[in-house]
């Protein structure tokens, strides 16, 4: 029997999914968004009445979340393949988990106004 080795952490098919899974959420809610802003009668007033909408704030809600989602998968995977010392790599993981939970938190209090 031979010992092997594994390389590298092994969630790779997950973080692909994961990468396709949030990109298709996204470009539904964009597109959704660009048919309304085309078809919006009157400008600030439709945006009003469009966001006074308790499903619209969850689908929003949602869709940056995919964004955000999306963007910890893309830049983890930059950091890990392009920056090799590891305290750097450490430094810059907290800062991006720091600044994506910071967006998270104002985009709740853009979204739903609190």
């Amino acid at each position: 029997m031979v010992n092997r080795d594994v390389v590298g952490a092994g969630y790779g098919l997950r973080d692909w999914i994961m990468q396709r899974v949030t990109a298709v959420v996204m470009l539904i809610y964009t597109a959704a968004l660009v048919l309304f802003l085309l078809a919006m009668p009157d400008g600030y007033t439709g945006w009003q009445h469009l966001f006074s909408h308790t499903w619209v704030k969850v689908l929003t809600q949602t869709s940056l979340i995919a964004l955000f989602l999306h963007v910890w998968v893309g830049i983890r995977d930059l950091w890990m393949d392009y920056v090799q010392a590891v305290c750097i790599r450490l430094a810059l993981h907290v800062f991006t988990i720091v600044w994506l939970v910071s967006c998270l938190i104002y985009s709740v209090k853009v979204v739903w106004g609190l």
